[in-house]
């Protein structure tokens, strides 16, 4: 499929607006990460992260707002797909701090299942919520009721009986259970089942894990990330250096460095927050503004052997037009779908999809805007200095100002 026929557009014409858009793009992001500084997520920043488990299916969309309306903004939300347990109804939620002790853990904590329980209050007024229960509470109201008429003799059964129901709800129910009756399958006597629902009912939700991220360690993955980004470009810079010439790879990289540099300074302007998925989506977008590089350089190296009397500008404008169709195609399709993702995904994609919309239609661009040009920039600047003047744009052969003409090699 070709969506023009034959183009002939000369883009190596246009390389100094090109540039100068970069300039003006490169110089807001700039100047916008010197103001606003970069909006980190609890991966980077630290906190405290919080397993939710739910009887039912959660609305994440419908748990963020409530947990905004009791002042917990700074809360991230998502929802784990367990693929061993696709019903497992687990919901991430991370509260932004710096969660340094024990003691700054339990107070997060207790934030968040206070705005839990404003969201979804008690079924049962005056009953214990189950599911939130700790073995010493149960203790405690099995012996004050004593519904096995021990008496004198109690001992520690119901120390025993309350480590059982505990142990059943947390290592057979994956620690919250959706009613009281299914306590029957613990052992339990129905006596204990039956006191058990005389004082307590089975919550909607449980808390599961709780993690910290300290600054630490959010220092370290924000330095381990710069690490990781500069390795792939390393990469692909050895990779094109050897597949073509060094300065194809040096042009290429320095493509992809202004794609994450624009990137960045977009999501400092729009303040949108940097987490581990949003540097999944850089290295990403890396890869396929590389490829795109890639395959114009792949077209001008074939053209270059075919045109040897063309000037280079013109091989270049040849292959990209070649290539248009395709990259349109291609890149289109791929904006479309990530476009559709960043629309409709919702806040907890709303980022990675964000930096994949961007990182698209800047990788596009930078193929042929930013790559191209400074190759044929080289090799102008590299014809000069060895006595050769290039003929812009004109299909001519080489003007020699002194010895015999010689072609620039590509």
């Amino acid at each position: 499929m070709e969506f023009f026929h034959q183009p002939n557009l000369n883009w190596m014409g246009k390389a100094k607006y090109f540039f100068a858009l970069s300039g003006i793009l490169l110089a807001i992001g700039v100047f916008s990460v010197f103001r606003n500084g970069m909006t980190y997520g609890i991966d980077f920043k630290g906190g405290t992260l919080v397993t939710v488990k739910f009887a039912q299916a959660p609305n994440v969309d419908a748990i963020r707002s409530d947990l905004q309306k009791q002042g917990l903004g700074r809360s991230s939300i998502v929802a784990i797909h367990d693929v061993a347990n696709p019903n497992a109804n687990l919901v991430q939620i991370g509260l932004e701090g710096s969660a340094a002790n024990e003691q700054q853990i339990d107070a997060d904590k207790v934030l968040i299942l206070n705005a839990l329980h404003q969201s979804f209050p008690a079924g049962e007024p005056g009953k214990q919520d189950f599911n939130s229960a700790s073995p010493s509470n149960l203790v405690d109201y099995l012996t004050r009721l004593d519904p096995l008429h021990l008496g004198a003799a109690v001992g520690d059964r119901y120390t025993q009986i309350a480590n059982q129901l505990t142990d059943y709800r947390d290592k057979s129910r994956g620690g919250l259970v959706a009613s009281l009756s299914d306590l029957s399958g613990s052992g339990a006597a129905p006596q204990i089942v039956s006191a058990i629902q005389q004082g307590f009912y089975a919550g909607p939700f449980a808390v599961g894990d709780t993690a910290i991220v300290g600054p630490k360690v959010g220092a370290d993955l924000r330095r381990q990330a710069v690490y990781v980004t500069l390795y792939a470009l390393a990469g692909m810079l050895i990779y094109v250096a050897i597949r073509f010439e060094l300065i194809y790879g040096v042009a290429a990289v320095v493509a992809v460095f202004h794609d994450v540099l624009i990137t960045l300074g977009l999501f400092a302007l729009l303040k949108f927050e940097i987490s581990l998925t949003v540097i999944a989506a850089m290295l990403t977008l890396v890869g396929y503004s590389m490829n795109d590089t890639i395959v114009i350089f792949d077209r001008v190296r074939e053209n270059n052997r075919l045109m040897r009397r063309d000037a280079f500008p013109d091989i270049v404008n040849r292959s990209i037009n070649q290539t248009l169709s395709r990259t349109i195609l291609t890149s289109g399709l791929t904006f479309l779908t990530v476009l559709v993702l960043f629309v409709m995904g919702g806040p907890a994609l709303r980022s990675f999809s964000f930096a994949l919309v961007i990182g698209i239609v800047v990788g596009t661009y930078s193929s042929f805007g930013i790559a191209a040009p400074m190759v044929v920039a080289w090799n102008r600047w590299r014809g000069m200095s060895g006595g050769v003047k290039v003929a812009a744009n004109t299909g001519s052969q080489p003007v020699v100002k002194s010895g015999a003409a010689k072609r620039i090699p590509a």
